[in-house]
């Protein structure tokens, strides 16, 4: 996307929320509003939550600088309420280096991750003066070295499969054996090699992953100093999917482990690369159910299309969104996506039945979950989606502009406040916001006197 096309995107409304308005009443709001227009899928985003994951991660992660990868949702507004609020970002091609530029970070704030880059990207990082590249073998550090000799390079360790979800990915990073021969050949190539990154996934359950990480993370950092390197930069990576209780335990398991073998007293800098982190919680994906299919079960589990009265009835729900929009991350991660719940309100005596739902496209690919349980729902009803901030948003995750599911902004007056307790206010830190009130209670009336088809 060129940088016009960018700045065209700069300019969004974000709904204040009165302190008796819930997110939830948003969620109704423009459901209303769809349901009179075009049904389109959509997201509402709480900006608060953002705010309130920033708050928790100074509040536990004080010695740690998050870098935001901007991969995980691309959003600007997310970008620039995360550049005001002083973190750094971790870009994977030209299009986001761009956007973080646009909202005035500077160039040591930004790393340019991926551990397979295009020539172009590198040119441009080193005409813009962004120093901090990632690498993993010796093609990526000879094409750093040829197209920008000035980089400081972190060296990106290789991690145990630690989930079955691991065992299965394609293995990135180099084993100590090798980071001693990259680091021999950066030395050879003049490149200087600043640190080491490592990545333990949020699925991991092992608290001693990241004990074994940081321990080799040391060894490298020996041999790296051993061979002249100035090592002054450590990345823990990208495992904090944005629930408290792991942020708790990660902290718990690093903390000691930083202690012994990073003190205080060698002036390094910690850095982390938290994504999902701070976009899951924050976005919820509203989809409209477009078309109904009725099938029965035998005692094989096998779908049969006739259905009798003696059958359990299972419904096929065919929805105006799917793996090729908003649920793109189904094809990389298979439990990625989180169960939905309908919109529309149900009695506790309720029935649940077993369902199947599926994007708009007739592939068979295009399942978006392949069995919950639903109450029995109908063409046109709504349903949510929670936790869908994170890789369902931006120009790598969607066809065209033309399937990109319209994103309402809010925010809580509290929240709000927050933000401008952190010194920052609408002519300072973000300057493309249009911040009005939440018009609920109108449309809430009109809702509740009118039954949409």
């Amino acid at each position: 996307m060129s940088m016009k096309g960018i700045l065209d995107e700069l300019h969004y409304s974000v709904e204040l929320l009165e302190e008796s308005a819930a997110l939830r009443d948003v969620i109704d709001k423009h459901i209303h509003d769809q349901t009179l227009a075009l049904k389109s899928a959509f997201f509402v985003a709480d900006l608060g939550v953002i705010v309130r994951q920033q708050i928790r991660w100074r509040t536990k992660m004080d010695q740690i600088r998050p870098f935001y990868t901007v991969k995980s949702n691309s959003c600007p507004v997310v970008v620039e309420i995360l550049a005001a609020l002083g973190t750094g970002f971790v870009c994977s091609n030209k299009h986001e280096l761009d956007l973080v530029k646009v909202f005035g970070v500077p160039s040591q704030d930004i790393i340019l991750g991926g551990t397979c880059k295009q020539l172009s990207h590198i040119k441009y990082s080193a005409k813009h003066n962004i120093p901090l590249l990632v690498c993993d073998n010796e093609v990526e550090l000879r094409k750093i070295a040829r197209c920008h000799p000035k980089a400081k390079v972190l060296l990106l360790l290789t991690s145990e499969s630690c989930c079955e979800r691991e065992e299965t990915a394609i293995p990135f990073g180099s084993t100590l054996k090798d980071c001693r021969h990259l680091l021999e050949c950066a030395r050879e190539l003049g490149l200087h090699v600043t640190g080491v990154k490592f990545n333990i996934p949020s699925c991991c359950q092992d608290a001693q992953a990241f004990s074994r990480a940081v321990s080799d993370a040391r060894c490298v950092f020996d041999m790296g100093e051993e061979l002249g390197f100035e090592m002054n930069i450590l990345d823990i990576g990208a495992g904090f999917d944005g629930s408290e209780a792991q942020l708790d335990k990660v902290h718990q398991t690093l903390k000691p482990m930083l202690d012994m073998y990073f003190p205080p007293s060698t002036s390094l800098s910690i850095i982390a690369e938290p994504g999902a982190y701070y976009v899951s919680s924050a976005f919820t994906l509203a989809v409209n159910i477009i078309a109904k299919e009725t099938v029965a079960r035998d005692c094989s589990g096998q779908p049969h299309k006739l259905l009798s009265a003696n059958d359990e009835p299972e419904f096929l729900y065919y929805m105006n969104d799917g793996v090729y929009g908003s649920f793109a991350n189904k094809l990389l991660c298979e439990d990625s996506i989180s169960m939905p719940s309908a919109h529309k309100e149900m009695s506790a005596e309720e029935p649940l039945f077993s369902c199947s739902l599926w994007g708009p496209s007739a592939d068979d690919l295009d399942q978006v979950v392949e069995r919950c349980l639903l109450p029995e729902l109908s063409v046109g009803d709504w349903l949510l989606f929670s936790n869908a901030g994170a890789n369902s948003l931006g120009p790598a995750f969607t066809n065209t502009d033309q399937h990109k599911p319209l994103v309402f902004y809010s925010i809580s007056e509290y929240d709000w406040q927050e933000i401008r307790n952190c010194g920052i206010s609408l002519d300072t830190g973000m300057k493309n916001f249009s911040l009005g009130p939440c018009c609920l209670r109108s449309c809430m009336s009109e809702a509740a006197i009118s039954t949409p088809a």
